[in-house]
């Protein structure tokens, strides 16, 4: 599925079909189907771990790499107080009863634990802003759809926008871009979607609109909460560029590999 998704975005990128490579044939979700009976014979073949390297069941090796193996990677419990150790979780024991974190005085470890609080902070912010915002008079959502466009220059650029959509009385839209419109996006391995909200009629009086995206009943998108603010008027009526927060390049590979790229958006205007 992952090389399904980095193929199909590569080649949406260079405005391309994909074809695979051996036949031909053109990939895309529109011909392709699940084949059931060689899912279940590939669930039965061996995969190799990627810490320890034994062979088990196709079908049991994420269960294996994320629970079993002894091999697998892990913190120092001290990593919170500024211990960046890392390494295979049957050598955690013997790391920790060696680490020199908890016996280092407090002054050496407000570094890790300033940036430990700094980082709660931000999520209390967050959760707090949350809360207030649900406390508007004026709350609206929508569930849209990114679908994939091609911009009329000579070097044709891939954007994604939606469909015209109302909320609070006026007409709005949400265009996307990947890696902030770069030339060839498809050289670059790292990859980033950014939005913008867009008010395509007129209002005689600002808007102020707070906005996130999230994942709706009709999506798998995963999305990280990140709001954004922007007064809207005439003479603003787009929102600069925001980025989408993806967890990483796989997921933003992952939906520009499909057809289109469902979310929620919600809305909350402050009342004047």
């Amino acid at each position: 599925l992952l090389f399904f998704a980095i193929y199909v975005s590569h080649s949406r990128l260079r405005d391309q079909n994909a074809t695979c490579p051996n036949c031909r044939t053109e990939i895309s979700k529109n011909n392709s189907s699940r084949n059931l009976a060689v899912e279940k014979a590939v669930s039965e073949l061996p995969a190799e771990c990627q810490y320890c390297s034994k062979e088990f069941p196709n079908k049991s090796i994420d269960y294996h790499e994320s629970t079993e193996c002894e091999d697998r990677p892990t913190d120092c419990k001290y990593a919170r107080i500024g211990c960046q150790w890392r390494g295979p979780i049957h050598e955690v024991s013997t790391h920790e009863g060696n680490c020199a974190h908890p016996r280092k005085s407090g002054a050496d470890v407000m570094v890790a634990l300033q940036a430990h609080d700094a980082k709660a902070a931000e999520d209390k912010k967050l959760f707090l802003t949350l809360i207030d915002l649900l406390s508007y008079e004026k709350i609206i959502f929508n569930d849209l759809q990114l679908k994939p466009y091609r911009t009329d220059e000579y070097v044709h650029r891939l954007y994604y926008e939606t469909s015209r959509f109302s909320a609070f009385n006026h007409q709005w839209v949400v265009k996307a871009i990947i890696n902030k419109s770069q030339r060839d996006p498809h050289e670059s391995c790292e990859r980033d979607i950014t939005y913008q909200l867009i008010l395509k009629s007129k209002t005689t009086s600002p808007l102020p609109m707070h906005f996130f995206v999230l994942r709706g009943p009709f999506s798998d998108i995963k999305v990280d909460t990140q709001i954004y603010k922007h007064d809207f008027a005439d003479t603003e009526a787009e929102s600069p560029f925001k980025l989408l927060p993806l967890p990483d390049t796989a997921e933003c590979n992952r939906l520009l590999a499909a057809k289109a790229i469902n979310f929620r958006l919600i809305m909350f205007l402050a009342s004047k």
